[in-house]
């Protein structure tokens, strides 16, 4: 399994220790190639790639005194490129590995995908949020 390391880029992970960022990044990172980050892309970072941030999420109270192993978050999924088709279509592989996802992820779109441009660099996006559950 991988993970992001200290540069944002995927590193290996055992399935013991998965966290809701190294899922993500096992499941979209070699969509990109590794270009896959939490929050922010560094600088330098490579095209194209997928930039997620959590949002928000359903609070999960625990059960008899134990966590749950599952924790739900809302995830959004942004996907760059030079170009809005690019972006267009990484965002659609992006949907089918979500939506396709092995147990026990889980996940639904909340809404339709949103069209963006970043300003300073004039990179065309692609932002689709998810509802998610995720190994804890």
């Amino acid at each position: 399994r991988r993970h992001a390391g200290r540069d944002g880029r995927a590193t290996e992970e055992s399935p013991a220790h998965m966290t809701p960022d190294s899922t993500l990044i096992t499941l979209l990172g070699g969509l990109v190639a590794g270009e896959c980050y939490p929050d922010f892309a560094p600088e330098g970072a490579g095209l194209p790639r997928i930039v997620y941030q959590q949002v928000g999420g359903l609070a999960v109270d625990h059960q008899e005194g134990k966590p749950a192993d599952l924790e739900n978050a809302r995830m959004q999924i942004t996907c760059w490129s030079d170009e809005r088709d690019q972006s267009t279509a990484l965002a659609k592989q992006v949907e089918d590995a979500l939506l396709a996802a092995p147990a026990p992820v889980q996940a639904t779109r909340l809404g339709a995908r949103v069209s963006v441009v970043d300003d300073d660099t004039g990179l065309r996006g692609a932002r689709q949020d998810y509802s998610m559950w995720l190994p804890r």
